[in-house]
């Protein structure tokens, strides 16, 4: 065999593997895709479920041991964004799906409250909750009239925060990553899922994750 012909060879077996390559990716992509029809389409039609129903939402404290008013789940609402891969040809694929809802007193409106804490463990807690539901609120230091040395700090707020749910696909790896915020508290869960993986069973356990109630969805 000339040595062109062995190049020849060469190549030829290189065009198999790239075109096979690319059929794989191209198939993740498309797997993946439909993954993300199905979870955006399942969350639109909760959103609009739950804000007939209005779920009781999870028990809530910034510091631990003053408990706000019982409290429910309301206006939720989803978006849905894209973005356009140039590696990918440059097609536009869903860049996440998102859902998003506030947290309301059952009874009447939101309330002002208020929290003091004197130790930097509690002081980071209280901060972190604060910054993860979005609360509204007023920082306040409180000192010793005669010397001026810090007693406590004070954090009065109102009893309103915001949750949401945000999933993120890989379209390389076939791939989806779940961040959910304050559906059992001021917590935030992450866990990923294989697209061959999301199913109406499966999401359903994200709902019952979502509105407060068992779910197996984590576990």
């Amino acid at each position: 065999m000339s040595f062109l012909n062995q190049l020849k060879t060469q190549a030829h077996a290189l065009r198999s593997q790239q075109n096979a390559a690319q059929m794989s990716a191209e198939a993740r992509v498309a797997q993946t895709e439909a993954a993300c029809q199905t979870v955006a389409a399942y969350l639109a039609d909760l959103a609009q479920q739950l804000n007939v129903i209005t779920p009781p939402a999870a028990a809530f404290t910034l510091d631990g041991k003053t408990p706000w008013p019982a409290m429910k789940m309301a206006d939720f609402r989803c978006d849905v964004r894209q973005k356009r891969v140039h590696h990918m040809g440059g097609m536009d694929v869903t860049d996440y799906i998102g859902m998003g809802w506030r947290v309301l007193p059952q009874d009447g409106p939101p309330v002002k409250a208020a929290v003091s804490v004197n130790f930097p463990p509690e002081l980071e807690r209280v901060e972190a909750r604060l910054a993860l539901g979005h609360l509204k609120h007023d920082r306040r230091e409180q000192r010793h009239p005669d010397t001026n040395k810090l007693l406590s700090i004070r954090f009065e707020y109102t009893t309103e925060l915001l949750g949401s749910v945000r999933i993120t696909p890989d379209h390389e790896q076939s791939r989806f990553a779940f961040r959910i915020s304050n559906a059992t508290g001021f917590e935030v869960h992450t866990t990923e899922l294989a697209a061959a993986d999301i199913t109406p069973a499966v999401l359903d356990e994200l709902a019952r994750l979502l509105v407060a109630q068992p779910s197996r969805f984590l576990r």
